[in-house]
C-alpha cells in the first residue's frame, strides 16, 4: 500500500512538474459566447482573476469575447479551430447542447465530445415583460401580442419563448439579430421591443433597478424549481396542460440546469484536462473569488465536471420521439421571426 502510495505522489509530482513547464510563462484565453458586459463576460472576467493561481506555472489568463449566431460562433470556435493543448477553455450558452439536437443549423459542435470543466451552478431562465408593454401574466401574453428580441435562434432567448408559443399559446412576435444580450436590453429600454428571455441571476447582477422599481413582470420561468426570489412566478411545466407538453418543457428547461458552464476543446490530453477541472474547482470556492462574485452580484453554486457531462448527455441522449415533438415547438414558421438586420 504504502509503494502505491508514494508512486501515485510521484505520478503526480512529476504532472504538476510537467504542467508548470508547459504553463510558465503562457496565456491561457477564457472565450464567451456573449459580448461584453453580460454574466457570461463577467464571470470569465472574475474566474480570470483567480483560476491561475492553481494552474502550475501561474500562467496570464485573459478573456476573449466571441459573440454571434446566437452562441454559436463561439462553440463552434472551440470544437473546430480553438488549439487542443489547453490554453483555450471557454464558457458557452447553457443551450448549446439542446440547440445541437434540436436545431442543429449552423452547428459544427458535439457538446458531448468536449471537456466539460464544470459549472457555476444551476440558474433559471424567465420570460420578463417592459412595464409599458400593458402585459404582465402569462394569462395576458396568450390574448395579446408582445415584441420580443434575442440574438439568435440557437440560444433560450429564441427557444423558451418559441416553446411557449407552439405549446402554450403565447403570442411573442420575435425579433432576432442583436449582437450581444446587452444589445438586447438595450432595445428593450428604447421601447424597440418588450420583452426578452433572460437568466434571473443576469439581471440580479446586471439591472437589480428593474425589479426594484417594478419595470418588469415576470410571466414564467424554466428550470426544475422555482427560484427562491421568485416563488410566484410558475415554471413552464406548471403551465402545461397534459404529459405532452409537460415533457416538451421540461427538455426546453433542461438548459436552466447547466448554468454557466466552461469547457475545454476536444483533443486536449487528459491529465491536463484534470489539471485544468482542478483548478477551475478550486477557484470557485476561492475565498478571494466569492468576494470578488459577491461585489458582482454573480450566484456561484458550484457544479462539478461530472454533473455537467451528465446533463449534457441527458440532453443529446434524449429519445427521438420528445427530440421531434419539442423541436417543432421551438421552430419559427419562416414569418415568425423578424431580422432585426432586415429592418
Amino acid at each position: 500500500m504504502r509503494i502505491a502510495s508514494l508512486a501515485l505522489a510521484g505520478a503526480l509530482a512529476a504532472a504538476s512538474a510537467q504542467a508548470e513547464d508547459f504553463y510558465a510563462g503562457k496565456t491561457i484565453t477564457i472565450v464567451t459566447s456573449t459580448g461584453v458586459g453580460g454574466t457570461y463576460d463577467v464571470s470569465a472576467r472574475a474566474l480570470s482573476r483567480h483560476m491561475a493561481r492553481y494552474i502550475p506555472g501561474n500562467p496570464t489568463i485573459v478573456v476573449q469575447n466571441m459573440p454571434g449566431a446566437g452562441n454559436v460562433l463561439a462553440t463552434n470556435f472551440m470544437f473546430v479551430n480553438a488549439p487542443k493543448d489547453g490554453t483555450f477553455i471557454a464558457t458557452v450558452h447553457a443551450a448549446m447542447p439542446m440547440h445541437q439536437v434540436l436545431d442543429g443549423r449552423g452547428v459544427r459542435y458535439d457538446a458531448s465530445k468536449f471537456n466539460w470543466l464544470g459549472s457555476t451552478g444551476a440558474e433559471n431562465e424567465v420570460l420578463l415583460v417592459w412595464n409599458t408593454a400593458g402585459v404582465s401574466t402569462f394569462e395576458q401574453a396568450t390574448k395579446k401580442e408582445v415584441v420580443l428580441g434575442g440574438t439568435g435562434e440557437g440560444s433560450g432567448i429564441f427557444m423558451i419563448p418559441m416553446a411557449m408559443n407552439n405549446v402554450l399559446g403565447t403570442k411573442f412576435k420575435m425579433v432576432i439579430g442583436y449582437k450581444s444580450s446587452e444589445d438586447v436590453n438595450l432595445a428593450m429600454q428604447r421601447g424597440e421591443i418588450q420583452a426578452r428571455a433572460f437568466s434571473l441571476g443576469s439581471i440580479v447582477s446586471q439591472h437589480p433597478d428593474w425589479i426594484r422599481d417594478k419595470k418588469i413582470s415576470f410571466i414564467a420561468q424554466a428550470g426544475a424549481h422555482r427560484a427562491h426570489d421568485l416563488p410566484d412566478v410558475p415554471l413552464l411545466t406548471e403551465l402545461a396542460r397534459n404529459d405532452e407538453q409537460r415533457q416538451i418543457l421540461q427538455m426546453v428547461s433542461a438548459t436552466a440546469g447547466l448554468g454557466k458552464p466552461f469547457l475545454a476543446p476536444p483533443g486536449v490530453d487528459a491529465d491536463r484536462v484534470a489539471l485544468l477541472r482542478k483548478a477551475f474547482a478550486s477557484a470557485l470556492s476561492d475565498p478571494q473569488f466569492l468576494a470578488d462574485a459577491n461585489k458582482l452580484n454573480l450566484k456561484i453554486e458550484p457544479m462539478s465536471a461530472e454533473e455537467v457531462t451528465q446533463i449534457v448527455s441527458q440532453t443529446i441522449g434524449a429519445g427521438p420521439d420528445i427530440i421531434a415533438k419539442t423541436k417543432a415547438a421551438v421552430s419559427a414558421p419562416e414569418d415568425a421571426a423578424d431580422k432585426k438586420a432586415a429592418r
